[in-house]
């Protein structure tokens, strides 16, 4: 669907009063704070800022978060920045720094659903405010790049990391996996700086830097069992299409392989996934391929995807100063870090698969949603990625699913939600079911319609999936369940 060029205008002179904030703040000498989330999406965003502030020689700092609490806006109180930049976070939070922050100069740079009342001092980038869907036309990183753009021209060559958020935020929601709306044009800047090559492939992990049987057994999305987390079986699977996974002694990779393999490959994989009963995953095999030209091939930043992964392995592996350092460009010791997080990220995503599949007891099926009862095993910051992964091989993909882990610490418990667009186009909007929920229990809710989060105090666990079940219930059958403070745009 085209966008509405009044909206994208308006959206655009929103990012130009964000650059224009900044700008005066710097020009001021004075110091500004970023904040941001810690997925690849946020780290990507914060990189983008970094590197335009850095460009200024501003005076800058930046702080990667899990969300927005009232310990963090004191924390703030008591190191009185004169700006405050949030990135990935704070158009959930309007009343809660609106109420603490009222003093300080803010910019909010976000593309989740908006809740709460604006407050005078806010300069607020979003795509919802003008009628742009935030899940799919744009990421908080496309936000960023926007206003970095806005800043300075010089900063176009920002772009593919913006187009790296996008994708590690899942927004290649067009046609075979391709960016569409303000993305679109980002691709396009990038593109005409011959930063970008875009292509056609079959999208798999590891494209560019593993061999083609361990790219099969990696596999998550989409998920082929029998295949997926079996190597052996991947290279058999090769053996009997007559592919060949090594040239002499040097192991192939999927960029190696001809057209004509490739062509043998997905046709072989579309037939087996059909026999497993797995039709809507098959059009997950080909799609729209981002390859960044500047960085090194076999290296885990050439396929945006990966690179993604990259950055979102150094977040949930409290290790995220590793992906800004390399948003903002450092190939050096940063990259050679991030590479160790990526590896260990990738051991602890298969032992916390492995755990839920070992008992059927932790995935549970409601009447409108299955529940992973991830409790005190699963770290409360690989929940969203684990979510993500299960939500797409699920017995019924028309049901969404929740996922959860406790806080104990912090006596709260940290949910992720994850649907598919059969489910948000039949009226399910996770963010509202996540916050109006997370409200009845006084705790904080929202997101995407596909994808949203919330934390509530761990007693009451078992009444929030319960009315969760109950509120997705209500949406599929056309009731409302809004809240007041939910702005609809």
């Amino acid at each position: 669907m085209a966008l509405d060029e009044k909206q994208v205008a308006e959206f655009l002179d929103s990012t130009s009063q964000a650059a224009k904030t900044i700008l005066e703040t710097v020009k001021e000498d004075g110091f500004v704070h970023v904040f941001s989330h810690l997925d690849a999406d946020g780290i990507a965003a914060a990189g983008i800022i970094g590197k335009a502030l850095f460009r200024l020689d501003a005076k800058f700092c930046i702080r990667i978060t899990q969300w927005i609490n009232e310990k963090l806006a004191d924390e703030i109180l008591s190191e009185k920045p004169q700006l405050i930049v949030f990135t990935d976070l704070g158009s959930g939070y309007i009343d809660l720094l609106g109420e603490k922050l009222s003093d300080f100069k803010i910019v909010i740079l976000d593309h989740h659903q908006v809740i709460g009342e604006k407050a005078a001092n806010f300069v607020h980038a979003n795509p919802h405010l003008h009628g742009i869907d935030g899940a799919r036309d744009i990421s908080s990183s496309g936000v960023a790049y926007f206003v970095a753009k806005a800043m300075d021209k010089a900063n176009v060559d920002l772009a593919p990391i913006a187009v790296v958020g996008a994708l590690g935020d899942l927004q290649d929601k067009y046609d075979q996996r391709m960016l569409g709306g303000l993305n679109e044009k980002i691709v396009e800047d990038a593109r005409n700086a011959d930063l970008l090559t875009v292509e056609k492939d079959l999208i798999f992990f590891g494209r560019e830097t593993r061999p083609i049987h361990r790219t099969l057994a990696s596999t998550t999305n989409p998920f082929i069992p029998g295949i997926s987390g079996e190597e052996d079986k991947s290279l058999a699977f090769l053996a009997s299409l007559d592919i060949k996974p090594k040239h002499g002694e040097k192991w192939r990779a999927l960029r190696d392989l001809s057209e004509e393999e490739k062509k043998r490959l997905c046709s072989a994989l579309a037939d087996y996934m059909l026999s497993k009963g797995l039709h809507y995953e098959v059009s997950n095999l080909i799609g729209h391929v981002y390859i960044l030209n500047r960085e090194e091939s076999w290296t885990s930043l050439r396929d945006a995807r990966e690179f993604a992964f990259l950055l979102n392995a150094t977040g949930r592996m409290d290790r995220s100063g590793l992906g800004v350092a390399v948003c903002m460009g450092d190939r050096g010791s940063a990259l050679e870090e991030a590479n160790k997080v990526l590896r260990e990220y990738r051991r602890t995503i298969g032992k916390y698969l492995g755990w839920v599949m070992e008992k059927s007891e932790r995935m549970e099926e409601l009447e409108n949603i299955y529940v992973v009862h991830g409790e005190d095993f699963i770290e409360d910051k690989i929940v969203g990625a684990i979510s993500s992964i299960l939500s797409m091989s699920l017995p019924n993909p028309e049901k969404p699913l929740i996922m959860y882990a406790n806080v104990e610490e912090e006596g709260i418990t940290k949910f992720s939600a994850r649907t598919v667009d059969i489910v948000t186009n039949k009226g399910v909007n996770l963010g509202e079911v996540m916050q109006v929920a997370a409200e009845k229990f006084l705790g904080k809710g929202g997101g995407h319609n596909i994808a949203a989060g919330a934390q509530v105090p761990i007693e009451n666990v078992n009444t929030f999936i319960k009315l969760v079940n109950e509120l997705v219930g209500k949406r599929l059958r056309g009731e409302k369940i809004g809240s007041r403070n939910y702005i609809r745009v």
